[in-house]
């Protein structure tokens, strides 16, 4: 499943902030990386907070302005979207805070 998250996630990414489709997808592996996850082990709910946390650094760095309204776009777009599955326990959201240090 975590492929299916990584490609909706990266698509919705690449819409919104209109970077190639090989930026898009580093740029995504790279927070992911930062949050100690990755493409294929990636939850719903841990993408969201990667979404929330990581991501709108790693755009600004890109030169993406308004970052966190883009991370915000795509938060929307994933939960609105049919096949984006229901949000994992807080017990695996709890991990992803406490590695990029939220606890």
């Amino acid at each position: 499943m975590g492929n299916a998250l990584f490609d909706l996630a990266a698509e919705r990414l690449e819409h919104h902030t209109g970077f190639a489709r090989l930026e898009t997808r580093g740029t995504l592996r790279i927070a992911l990386k930062i949050a100690g996850l990755t493409a294929k082990s990636v939850t719903a709910g841990a993408l969201c907070v990667v979404f929330e946390k990581v991501m709108p650094d790693e755009l600004e760095k890109r030169g993406v302005s308004d970052a966190a309204v883009a991370c915000n776009a795509v938060i929307d777009d994933l939960v609105n979207s049919p096949t984006f599955p229901n949000m994992t326990s807080s017990t695996a959201l709890d991990d992803v805070f406490a590695r990029l240090g939220g606890k």
